[in-house]
C-alpha cells in the first residue's frame, strides 16, 4: 500500500514532472490524509488507511514555515519554479484557503518572483466563492477532471459526500480559461474486481465535449507515476496517451502528457 504523508506544511522541493522545482504546501494535518476524495490511485493512500489526530496548520503557521523555507532558499537554492498547493488531502479545503494564498503570492513576489503559484485541486470546492476567487488569483489553477461518467467518479474518485458534477463543471466554465483541467488515464480493476479503463471512446469523446466547453488553457494528460493503494492498477501506455492527446489537439487544445 502506497504511503507518501507529508509531515509539515512546506516539503520539497521535489521535482515534478508537470511544474518543475516544485515547493509543496501542505494545508491538512501533519500526521494523516484528509481529502473529499478518496482516490484509487493516490499516492498518500486511502484516508481510512491514515486518520488524522491533528488539526491542520493555521494560516500563520503556513506563512511562518514558507518564508523560512524561501529565505533559504533564496541563500542556499535551487530557486523553485513553482509553489505548489498539494500535500496530504484537498488544500482549498482549509478555511484559510483565500487568504493563504493571499500569503503565498506576497512571499513569492518578495523572495522569488519568477515563480508561479499553482493549485492541484480535486474541485469539489469552487462553488464557494472565496474558494472560486483564490484560484482565480493562481498562476496555474489545475483541477481534476479524471472523467464525466458518474459510475467512474464513484468508483475511483470515490468522493466523500455529495458531488454535483454538473455544477462542477459549469462552474469551470465561469473561470473563464483561467484554469487547467488535469486528468488520469489509468485501467486494471478496482478493489472489487470490476475493470477500470477510461481510456475508450465511451469515456473521452463525452469527458472531451465537456473539456471543451470548460474552454481550459490546457489539459494535463498523465496516468501512474508512483505505487499506488489498489495494487492491480495499471498504467497507461505511451500509445494510449498519445492518441487522447491527438483528439484534444484536433478540438485546438493545448495538452501536455506526462508518462
Amino acid at each position: 500500500m502506497a504511503t507518501v504523508i507529508y509531515s509539515s506544511p512546506i516539503f520539497g522541493p521535489v521535482h515534478s514532472r508537470r511544474l518543475g522545482v516544485s515547493l509543496g504546501i501542505n494545508l491538512m494535518p501533519g500526521d494523516g490524509k484528509v481529502c473529499s476524495f478518496d482516490c484509487l490511485y493516490c499516492e498518500c493512500g486511502l484516508n481510512a488507511q491514515h486518520p488524522s489526530h491533528l488539526k491542520r496548520p493555521t494560516r500563520e503557521e503556513v506563512r511562518t514555515a514558507l518564508e523560512q523555507r524561501l529565505k533559504e532558499m533564496k541563500a542556499n537554492g535551487p530557486a523553485p519554479d513553482v509553489l505548489t498547493f498539494a500535500g496530504n488531502g484537498e488544500p482549498t479545503g482549509h478555511p484559510d484557503f483565500a487568504d493563504i494564498m493571499d500569503d503565498v503570492i506576497a512571499l513569492r513576489n518578495t523572495y522569488f518572483p519568477a515563480a508561479q503559484v499553482s493549485v492541484l485541486s480535486n474541485a469539489t470546492f469552487i462553488l464557494r466563492p472565496a474558494v472560486f476567487e483564490a484560484l482565480k488569483k493562481a498562476d496555474n489553477n489545475i483541477l481534476k477532471l479524471d472523467t464525466v461518467n458518474p459510475d467512474y467518479i464513484r468508483l475511483v474518485n470515490r468522493p466523500n459526500g455529495h458531488y454535483d458534477l454538473d455544477a462542477l463543471t459549469k462552474r469551470m466554465r465561469e473561470f473563464g480559461g483561467h484554469c487547467i483541467i488535469q486528468t488520469m488515464f489509468m485501467k486494471g480493476c478496482a478493489f472489487d474486481g470490476t475493470e477500470v479503463n477510461n481510456m475508450g471512446d465511451a469515456y473521452v469523446l463525452p469527458w472531451l465535449d465537456t473539456v471543451c466547453a470548460i474552454a481550459p488553457s490546457q489539459v494535463m494528460i498523465y496516468t501512474i507515476d508512483r505505487e499506488t493503494p489498489c495494487p492491480t492498477l495499471l498504467k497507461a501506455t505511451h500509445e494510449e496517451l498519445d492518441r487522447i492527446a491527438t483528439l484534444v489537439r484536433a478540438r485546438g487544445i493545448p495538452r501536455s502528457v506526462s508518462y
